[in-house]
């Protein structure tokens, strides 16, 4: 199991995957924080994205996505992280800490922790 930030789902609805990540995210499930849902809603809504959740594309992907809910233990995690950075990213962050699943991003902050399990491109 993978999870992916708002932006590698992004890409990888819209097919704009670096070979790598495409690489390995056809290797595994897919799963997302439930933040991830408001991060493409307020996208779409601000118009800085063309897709949204009633999209075809972003609703067939769901069926097949495991949406972690935000929860108090992954709350808790966010104690633990070792960076700063936007609420969301913080936890799609410790969501993968709490359920030790490998983070798929292009975000530095996130590549640059040394808590945070990620995915190996």
């Amino acid at each position: 199991m993978l999870n992916l930030d708002t932006h590698i789902l992004l890409h990888a609805l819209t097919g704009d995957l670096r070979p790598a990540e495409r690489r390995v995210l056809s290797a595994d499930q897919w799963s997302i924080s439930a933040i991830v849902l408001w991060e493409i809603t307020e996208l779409a809504q601000l118009g800085r994205i063309s897709v949204g959740l009633d999209d075809a594309n972003v609703a067939s992907a769901f069926a097949r996505v495991q949406v972690w809910p935000i929860t108090v233990d992954i709350c808790r995690a966010l104690g633990k992280l070792d960076f700063r950075a936007d609420p969301a990213d913080e936890i799609i962050a410790a969501t993968s800490l709490h359920h030790n699943v490998p983070l798929v991003t292009r975000d530095r902050n996130l590549l640059a922790s040394r808590v945070v399990p990620l995915a190996r491109l």
